[in-house]
């Protein structure tokens, strides 16, 4: 999948008047990208237009305009864009009450070593986490990991001719499963070579 560059950005002035429609379009692309595993995690997978997004806001956000500061926004947010033979995605620990939701993080410290996806036929593929830097501590775990999941090229070609994809966690606290959505599956086969 092709990186952002500046070509691929609005400017401020644009971004301002088109913001709106773009932040609902890409609000819409994320709900066929988010993948439920169990009742409190998902995965959210990242793409060229995700990621587009989260540097057009940090622009917006920091009135960054001149060439180095939007070169330095591409240079984080360029590395969570697939590769073609590969998925990227943000795993998110979701629990509402804050006390529960500690609770959990102590519980689950780990879970980003057991989380997998599976295309049909083939052996699971556990996410590659936290590349950027480590999100766990002794005592409990991150709300938030960056992950990526490599593929074969022989799951790569089966994903394309429409394999069944799963998703889930094996950690002992919390061990789910949950086969993707034909809309999720859609989504994720762009995203392969």
């Amino acid at each position: 999948m092709q990186k952002l560059s500046r070509e691929n950005l609005y400017s401020l002035e644009k971004y301002s008047a088109i913001r709106s429609d773009f932040r609902s379009n890409v609000i819409e692309h994320k709900k066929q990208r988010r993948v439920p595993i169990g009742a409190h995690a998902a995965l959210y997978f990242e793409d060229a237009l995700t990621m587009q997004y989260q540097v057009q806001e940090m622009l917006r956000l920091e009135r960054i305009f001149e060439a180095d500061g939007i070169q330095e926004e591409l240079d984080v947010y360029n590395p969570l864009i697939p590769d073609g033979s590969n998925w990227k995605a943000t795993f998110m620990i979701e629990y509402g009450d804050v006390e529960e939701r500690k609770g959990a993080l102590a519980r689950l410290t780990g879970i980003e070593q057991t989380v997998w996806l599976q295309v049909d036929g083939y052996d699971k593929v556990f996410a590659i986490a936290n590349e950027d830097l480590d999100r766990t501590a002794p005592d409990k775990t991150s709300a938030v990991h960056f992950m990526r999941f490599e593929l074969s090229p022989q799951m790569v070609a089966a994903v394309k001719q429409g394999a069944s994809l799963s998703a889930g966690t094996d950690h002992p606290a919390y061990q789910e499963k949950n086969v993707l959505t034909a809309a999720a599956k859609t989504s994720l086969r762009a995203d392969l070579q």
